[in-house]
């Protein structure tokens, strides 16, 4: 209930400064006023409305509880960019002209100022949110090829085909995931990944709609690793269901990928979330890498990037990660950026390659800007003694 109510005034913040630059500056003429203050107040109650009812009714009630206040809260985050954007323009602009005696941009009086800067706003805020609605749902293929050490030339080519944050839930069901998993069976892949946060809530709710991943098709099999929001939907539960849809969940251990010495090691470990929920729940490089042949080579499945920190001294060569979302709306993505080491693609981070999903889904909004959701399609490859690296 604190979360909740902080979060609501801090979202309350950013209504207000956005009422003040394009209702109340403007000074719009009867009735617009009165219509534009009733609507970004009954925006703003929409917004606990979708967060706390979403996750409590089952399809398709949820979605028309979740869907409008998902989609405002990305509405007025991106309205309030627009407007900060705008704003510093302003002052920027202000201030050239002062130093240079150019005078203000918009001729007239305040007040026209007032409301051709507020049209500025809207048109680019306005503009934020359709492309980002546009995109929201768009999947696309990602190939990435990984060269790594240790892999054996026989391996060279094998493929590993990585979902992450679905995010099945309120606003997404069993139709997309369907379409997903038809594009991921297309790609004939030898390992499927899934990197955790599939759900958004309870095996009750949501077993019909994740029943499409019984359809997955690998040569290896299909894996997944937990992330964060699978600790607030029920776990063990769901660690339980995905099993009897042919999902393997690896928590804090790994398996033997291919057949005798043309093999390498998949590893997987809880969420870092975990350890906050005991029994047993926690990530455990160590526990998931006991006992292994240091001379071969190792993948680690982990939700969150920032498990690389205690994967890359532990000898593994690449992790695969999601979580970030890619930052999902343009410019959160550097706000991301501040809790994880890399928010979307390929790096380099000390000995290890580090790969990280835009996710397959989306949490929340339904909107997608500058950061495409992606199935990936991870190309290992075996790279001879003493090649250099392709990636920097």
């Amino acid at each position: 209930m604190r979360f909740l109510l902080v979060a609501m005034s801090v979202i309350g913040s950013a209504h207000l400064y956005v009422w003040l630059r394009l209702v109340h500056d403007p000074a719009l003429p009867t009735p617009w006023p009165a219509r534009a203050s009733a609507f970004l107040f009954l925006a703003w109650l929409s917004i606990p409305i979708a967060l706390n009812w979403g996750r409590r009714l089952a399809p398709p009630w949820a979605t028309l509880v979740a869907w409008p206040g998902y989609a405002w809260l990305g509405s007025i985050f991106l309205l309030l960019v627009a407007v900060l954007a705008v704003d510093v323009a302003r002052a920027l602009l202000a201030l050239s002209g002062w130093v240079l005696g150019t005078g203000a941009v918009f001729a007239g009086s305040e007040l026209e100022r007032a409301r051709a800067w507020a049209q500025v706003s809207a048109l680019l805020g306005g503009s934020a949110v359709l492309t980002a609605l546009t995109f929201g749902r768009r999947v696309v293929v990602r190939r990435v090829n990984v060269p790594l050490d240790k892999l054996p030339s026989e391996l060279h080519g094998t493929t590993i085909v990585q979902l992450s944050d679905v995010h099945v839930g309120p606003t997404i069901g069993k139709r997309f995931l369907g379409r997903v998993v038809e594009r991921v069976n297309a790609l004939k892949p030898d390992v499927i990944a899934i990197t955790g946060d599939l759900v958004d809530g309870s095996v009750p709710r949501l077993a019909p709609h994740v029943a499409p991943l019984a359809r997955l098709e690998a040569r290896h099999g299909v894996f997944f690793v937990t992330g964060n929001h699978e600790y607030y939907a029920g776990v063990d539960e769901w660690c339980a269901h995905l099993a009897t849809l042919g999902v393997r969940v690896l928590r804090n251990e790994r398996v033997s990928i291919g057949e005798g010495d043309a093999s390498y090691d998949l590893a997987g470990i809880d969420d870092l979330a975990g350890r906050h929920f005991g029994r047993g729940h926690g990530a455990d490089v160590e526990r998931a890498l006991a006992g292994r042949d240091p001379a071969r080579e190792v993948v680690l499945l982990a939700h969150q990037p920032r498990a690389v920190v205690e994967a890359e001294p532990a000898g593994v060569s690449l992790q695969i990660s999601g979580h970030t979302h890619g930052g999902q709306i343009w410019p959160f993505n550097f706000l991301v950026r501040l809790q994880q080491p890399v928010t979307s693609g390929l790096a380099r981070f000390g000995r290890s390659f580090l790969y990280v999903s835009n996710g397959t889904g989306y949490w929340g909004p339904p909107m997608r800007l500058g950061s495409p959701a992606e199935i990936t399609q991870l190309v290992l490859e075996a790279r001879p003694p003493g090649a250099a690296s392709a990636v920097p």
